[in-house]
């Protein structure tokens, strides 16, 4: 059957509408463009999520060359390859490659080295998911490191704080450090790319874009008064004996967890002879000369008589027969306990050096460590990333035959085979002296169930940031309000622009989370004739955000871009945005430019 479609020439094929799919269709089509679709056999409902965002979906019957056919290949001007395999992308790119060699081919490989093949060999784009989101995932691990990126020659870093007292943005953060986005406190609010003149409140969080070299000073600045410490007033220091009493209620609930209950019992009792002996000794035993037993004496003794070692100081030769018969049951209960005691002790050792050799070991020799659960292609580039910070990783992994497991075990990770889910694997990775938790399956709901676990395990400490990987937009924001996780990642939120960039011909440097609001950041080269062209800076509305603009033919950067500077062609500008903002934006620039024409971004 033909199912060729009609499409005005300028429409772009997205091959595959599994998650990513269907987000870089919502992209394309918000932007005014023809999609045509290719459905390669996905999850119920995708066909009708895509046929109701306004892309024509042709099926994938009888192969790639079929299928692209349909979709009108002659036509088109990109093909986004996102099909679930990597075998299936592969397929469909270079097939598109092989019949129009001039069109922009963009695919998603996850096997690295076939993807290093195919761009340099073939010249198709390649981008990975991992990739691309493992950097907000390692922040939120990392945040206090904070989300680098570069602007022209110098590195920035973004940076959440809170608000020191009420005022405007311009007054409290001056003209240097850019707003990029202000959470009410105790409010879901969440003002974007905020101008300069925005009133705030204290306690307000304000994520903020600025040289790295000013950050450690606008902390201190920003940092709430504290007591010094020689004037501890008695709530500071009630504070500190809480800490302090929880600190061994910690350290006594992990011995607990740490022993077998038959060796607790065991050694309970052989606690309880020995505190008995110690007390019949010191009322019933009499040296030749009539004296009594100190309690040290007594414990020696009890010690001595249990251990079945004697060394003749002490004898119940002289005494009461009722002393002596007690010493027959002494020895023998002692004796037996004694066993019993080592007997557990040794099985409980050997168990866990046993299980430290299959990858189960406890990981009670590291403190400040991340845990990640799930060693997929984003979880093994997340190991990676944190591995090269200095940090310590424990990975939770189910399968054994996992082919990540190697590359981990090499970058120095401990690895734990096991289920995130139970408390005793909780136990296992040190989960109560963990920096934070990176939950990474491929599975949404998996990921959910291991958060919550988690969160149940650290009780009301929230000094572990726990990030979590959903690839759903709309679960992650629903996961955020309904359970009060802060650190919800969407990899199809992140990826989606990139691959829309790369189809359109745009520059995306990046895509980061200021807050819980995740924004893009790109470059932009003004053509000549564009939509940009002539443009000033106050005649761009919207949410997004020139950081800094390079005129042509200068090399010094302006890096505080005015409300009235002139964009002309072949200037350099660097903006920041909400995703669909600011593909709007750099799609515009290939527009001629209309005086009054609203275009979607601002300065500040």
């Amino acid at each position: 059957m033909n199912h060729r479609v009609a499409r005005p020439p300028g429409h772009v094929i997205v091959h595959g509408l599994e998650g990513l799919g269907l987000r870089v269709i919502e992209h394309l089509v918000a932007l005014g463009l023809e999609v045509v679709a290719v459905d390669d056999g996905a999850r119920p409902g995708a066909v009708q999520a895509a046929t109701a965002m306004g892309a024509t979906v042709v099926p994938h019957h009888d192969g790639a060359a079929a299928a692209l056919g349909a979709a009108g290949l002659r036509d088109a001007r990109a093909v986004v390859c996102l099909s679930s395999t990597d075998l299936g992308a592969l397929e469909t790119a270079l097939l598109a490659r092989r019949l129009r060699p001039e069109l922009t081919v963009v695919a998603q490989i996850r096997n690295q080295a076939v993807a290093r093949a195919v761009r340099a060999d073939v010249g198709i784009l390649v981008l990975d998911v991992a990739t691309i989101a493992s950097p907000a995932i390692v922040e939120a691990c990392l945040g206090e490191q904070g989300h680098g990126l570069r602007i022209a020659d110098e590195v920035a870093q973004v940076r959440t704080v809170a608000a020191p007292r009420d005022g405007l943005l311009r007054d409290l953060f001056g003209e240097v450090l850019v707003p990029l986005c202000v959470q009410r406190l105790g409010s879901e609010e969440s003002v974007v790319c905020p101008g300069r003149d925005l009133e705030v409140r204290a306690g307000d969080a304000v994520s903020l874009l600025g040289p790295a070299a000013i950050w450690d000073e606008v902390v201190r600045s920003t940092r709430p008064a504290v007591q010094p410490a020689t004037v501890r007033s008695p709530s500071v220091e009630a504070h500190g004996e809480r800490d302090e009493a929880g600190a061994v209620r910690r350290w006594g609930r992990a011995v607990a967890r740490a022993t077998d209950t038959r060796l607790r019992r065991a050694l309970a009792a052989l606690l309880g002879l020995g505190l008995i002996s110690i007390a019949v000794l010191m009322i019933g035993y009499r040296e030749a000369d009539g004296t009594r037993m100190t309690p040290l004496d007594a414990l020696y003794f009890t010690a001595e008589t249990i251990g079945t070692i004697g060394y003749g100081d002490f004898s119940f030769r002289a005494q009461p027969s009722w002393l002596r018969a007690y010493a027959v049951l002494l020895m023998v209960a002692g004796a037996v306990l004694a066993a019993l005691v080592y007997a557990l002790l040794t099985n409980l050792l050997v168990s866990q050096r046993l299980q430290e050799a299959l990858g189960h070991g406890q990981v009670t020799d590291l403190r400040g460590h991340v845990i990640v659960v799930g060693l997929g292609s984003v979880g093994a580039r997340v190991v990676e990333s944190v591995i090269a910070t200095g940090t310590p990783v424990v990975v939770v992994e189910t399968d054994e035959t996992n082919r990540y497991l190697a590359q981990v075990r090499g970058l120095g990770a401990k690895v734990v085979l096991g289920d995130a889910t139970l408390p005793r694997t909780l136990q296992l990775v040190n989960l109560d002296r963990a920096k934070a938790v990176a939950v990474l399956t491929s599975d949404d709901l998996t990921n959910l169930e291991v958060a919550l676990a988690v969160r149940d395990w650290l009780g009301e400490r929230t000094d572990v940031p726990v990030a979590i990987r959903l690839a759903d937009r709309r679960l992650a924001a629903t996961v955020r309000q309904a359970f009060g996780f802060t650190h919800v990642r969407s990899t199809d939120e992140l990826a989606a622009p990139w691959f829309v960039g790369a189809a359109l011909g745009l520059e995306v440097l990046g895509t980061f989370f200021a807050g819980d609001v995740p924004l893009l950041y790109a470059r932009v080269q003004v053509t000549p004739g564009g939509g940009l062209d002539g443009a000033r800076l106050d005649a761009l509305t919207g949410r997004s955000r020139v950081l800094s603009v390079r005129h042509r033919g200068e090399q010094e950067v302006h890096r505080v871009a005015r409300r009235w500077t002139t964009l002309e062609a072949h200037d350099e500008a660097f903006v920041v945005g909400p995703h669909e903002e600011l593909l709007g934006l750099l799609r515009q620039d290939a527009l001629p430019w209309t005086a009054g024409h609203p275009g979607p971004a601002t300065s500040s």
